[in-house]
Parts: C-alpha cells; structure tokens; sequence
C-alpha cells in the first residue's frame, strides 16, 4: 500500500510537471520573440525609412529584435492583407499610410475589411506634401497656376498613378479651385519627376519625403505645402491654402495589428512607438522630411483614419477616381 502511494505520488508530480511545461509558454510574457513590421511598399522610400529606423527604438523598448519585412504591391494591398491574416499576437504590425484610409473607396474587392481586420495601435507622425514646379517654371505661386488655368491655360499635374496620394491632391486642388488642371498618371514617382523635370508636366504634389531632395539640389522650387499651416521643413514656402481656403492634405504613418490582438499587448507595442518617435536619432532623421511627431493612443488613431476615410471617400467618389 506504502509503494503504491509512493507511485500515484510520483505520478502526479510528474503530470504536473508535464502540465506546467505545456502551459508555460503560452503564458510566457510578450514579447519574448522578435517583432515584425510589414512595410508595404518596395524598400527605400520615406516609409521604409519610417519603419526601419523607428524599428530601432521599438527593439530596445520592447527588448526583442524588430525585423522590418518589405511586401510591395497592389496599391499597399498586398502587404497590408498579409497582416490581416496573421495572428493576432502582437508579433506582426503594418505601417500604414493615406493609402489605407483611400484604398476601400478605390479597391471595392479589396481583399480585407478596415473596419473588422485591424486594432489601431499608433499614429506616428503627420507631414505636409509639397507642390512643385522645375525650377525654370514661369509659375512662382499657386495663384500662378490658378489664375493661368482660368485664363484659359491646359496646365497638367503628374501623380506617381491613379488614386495615389498626389492624384488625389490634385484633384482636391481642381475642386476647391475650381478650375481643371489635367491629371497626367505615371507608373510610380520616377517617371513622374522624370517629366516634370523634362517640362512635360507643369507641377507635381508631392510627399516631402520625394521632393526635398530635388528642392534642396535648386532642380526643383517649392510653391506650397499642403498642411493647413507653414512647414519648419521648408521655411518660407507658404500653405495651398492660403491662396485656396480649405485646402489640407497631410501625410501620416501609424502601425495596426490584425484584429482580435490583446489589449495588454497592443498597450506595450504603443508605449515601445512613443518611445522611439522621441529618441535623438528617430527625431533627427525625420526632420527633413517635415514629419511632424504625433504618436498617439490606439483610439485617438482609430478616430482620425476613420474620419480620413470618410473625406477621402467623398472626394473619390465626387471625382470618379478610379485605381490604375
């Protein structure tokens, strides 16, 4: 009887045993892998550049790697389904960019559902894009532009594709300007300063991430930005709107999960994105792309895509915008 309680003893140590080792790493503390960010869009942009150097400070706030995967495509489509579907752990974040709040007015098969695929977790930062013209350009303001297009004047605009960031600020200035400036779509941004700095096109709207570089080299002039306020960026270019009143369009990055991801874990990821927008390094490298920061809280981020959505969806709808 002795040897018998001391086998059923020794067994039920060793089911618990088993049981606490089985148990253990589901309930192991997150994270204790590395973290991915999904960029959806080829490497070497001012997105990538976003994600890779903001990844850094995330690493030592989270105390894990933070690897960085580009998955180009469909107009971000791509890459951004691909963490649709992955599991919702925390492990796997999109950065995401205005073409998340305007790819469900353009894409009506688009593959996910803002609403019901993601939690918010971000909002990064907010920046102007800028409008320019080549530097021998007989255009030396906006005015210029819209009062040679009332005279009678076929000015064209290029955009880097339909229902790109550029196209629709375009056709955001055509609206509240009321005068039509010819849309001129090319296959990406290349092509399109290629022209633009060719006087093929009259000007371009672009991220400043795009343009500066040019603006500083003199190869192209900055005529406006497009935030409703002046740019530290680029000191004494003034605002679209201080010629067309109501005009604003921002540039801005914010990171999401796929829905369904804990709530303590989306807390932990947000306070490792504060964190790294405020490091030395993260602030220095996104100065010149005129970035303002704007880390937020998860809802706060949910609330502004979703208005972004919604204004977004107007003007495409208003304007028949129809993706390449």
């Amino acid at each position: 009887m002795k040897s018998l309680r001391i086998s059923l003893h020794s067994l039920a140590s060793s089911l618990c045993l088993s049981l606490a080792a089985f148990v253990g790493p589901a309930h192991a503390e997150f994270p204790d892998k590395p973290v991915r960010i999904v960029v959806p869009f080829a490497p070497g942009g001012g997105t990538d550049l976003i994600a890779r150097t903001l990844g850094q400070g995330m690493s030592q706030a989270l105390g894990q790697p933070v690897i960085v995967e580009n998955k180009p495509g469909g107009g971000t489509a791509i890459g951004t389904d691909m963490v649709a579907k992955s599991a919702p752990d925390g492990y796997t974040l999109v950065i995401a960019t205005l073409a998340h709040a305007v790819n469900p007015s353009l894409l009506p098969k688009l593959p996910y559902n803002n609403d019901t695929a993601f939690a918010a977790v971000s909002l990064v930062g907010r920046g102007p894009n800028v409008l320019v013209v080549r530097t021998d350009s007989p255009y030396k303001s906006v005015k210029d532009l819209v009062d040679a297009a009332k005279a009678g004047k076929r000015l064209t605009y290029a955009s880097q594709g339909n229902g790109t960031s550029a196209h629709l600020a375009g056709e955001l200035l055509t609206n509240l300007s009321k005068v039509d400036f010819l849309h001129i779509p090319y296959r990406g941004a290349g092509p399109a300063m290629t022209d633009l700095l060719g006087g093929h096109v009259d000007f371009f709207i672009g991220t400043a991430a795009a343009v500066s570089g040019m603006v500083d080299q003199g190869r192209l002039r900055a005529l406006a930005v497009t935030t409703p306020e002046p740019s530290p960026a680029f000191k004494g270019v003034p605002t679209v709107a201080a010629t067309v009143p109501g005009y604003s369009v921002e540039s801005w990055y914010g990171f999401f999960v796929p829905a369904g991801t804990p709530a303590p874990t989306i807390a932990k990821l947000n306070a490792a994105i504060k964190k790294a927008a405020h490091t030395p390094d993260f602030v220095k490298k996104i100065e010149h792309e005129g970035l303002v920061i704007s880390a937020s809280e998860p809802a706060e981020f949910d609330r502004y895509v979703k208005a972004e959505e919604a204004r977004w969806r107007k003007i495409v709808k208003e304007n028949n915008i129809k993706a390449d």
